[in-house]
């Protein structure tokens, strides 16, 4: 496919941008205290369509951001997708919004329903969840399925890699597992998960923290981005910036060391709402 490079700053700072996200992303970075200092990337096209008249190229686009913060260093990644459109000698070039989860009729899984007398402990280990989360932040780990919206089947491995058991097997509607070509509704529907970490009794499950400050790397966010309490997305906690506040890796779209709290996707609304996971064991 074809390979497009040019001034990632200077097309940032142009007018072509539809929505203010990369404004948002320049307040949030000053009220942190926190400047970009370099931008780099490249994109490739992965869709071509032409009509009479009109040419339209879909490509996804992976950029670097060096951000300072204080004294601090850290490199910020993000692959958006975005569509170049060419009639009759015009030029419109926009970001594709992210990719959000598809309202699914998904039973929810109420606490009661998550019990069971395992009662299984087990030692979560942080440090390989994290590893896990850096060497597959974008790409795909061919031992598992990959979906169209990807975030919680990846937050689902990275907790798996950290030891999580899984459990209720082969009830889609039970527990948290995957096995062979089958998995259930909380390994990778993200208002499943949200429901399970925090219903669950045994073996994998969560502690509501009340604040982002309190996680550390391992813990999971869950984000309802509309506030309407259907849970869209989750993303894992691999890092902590110099104010003590999370960086977070994600799939859909493909993250990295991004700022927790989302105010620069195009699916943030001011009615964003959070959901704060300790990570039991």
């Amino acid at each position: 496919m074809e390979t497009l490079q040019e001034s990632w700053l200077d097309f940032f700072q142009s007018d072509r941008q539809e929505d203010n996200w990369w404004e948002r992303k320049k307040r949030l970075n000053r009220e942190r205290e926190a400047e970009i200092v370099r931008i780099s990337g490249k994109g490739h096209v992965f869709e071509e369509l032409r009509y009479s008249g009109q040419s339209i190229f879909r490509y996804l686009m992976h950029l670097s951001f060096l951000v300072k913060q204080q004294d601090q260093f850290f490199r910020e990644e993000l692959v958006m997708p975005f569509e170049l459109r060419r009639e009759n000698g015009r030029v419109m070039e926009h970001r594709l919004a992210e990719k959000q989860l598809p309202d699914e009729k998904i039973p929810v899984m109420e606490p009661e329903s998550l019990r069971d007398s395992a009662g299984e402990r087990f030692s979560y280990d942080r440090r390989a969840a994290v590893q896990y989360a850096e060497r597959w932040w974008n790409s795909y780990n061919p031992a598992y399925r990959q979906f169209n919206v990807d975030c919680t089947n990846y937050v689902s491995q990275c907790l798996r890699a950290g030891g999580a058991p899984m459990r209720g097997a082969p009830d889609r509607g039970s527990g948290w597992w995957y096995q062979d070509d089958n998995w259930s509704f909380s390994w990778a529907v993200a208002h499943s998960m949200r429901w399970y970490l925090s219903g669950s009794t045994s073996g994998l499950k969560g502690t509501v923290m009340e604040s982002a400050r309190d996680l550390i790397p391992g813990d999971i966010i869950c984000y309802d981005f509309e506030g309407d309490g259907n849970w869209n997305h989750n993303t894992i906690v691999v890092a902590k910036d110099a104010n003590g506040m999370p960086l977070v890796n994600a799939h859909t779209d493909n993250s990295r060391n991004r700022y927790w709290s989302y105010e620069d996707s195009t699916a943030w609304t001011p009615d964003i709402q959070y959901k704060f996971f300790r990570i039991d064991g």
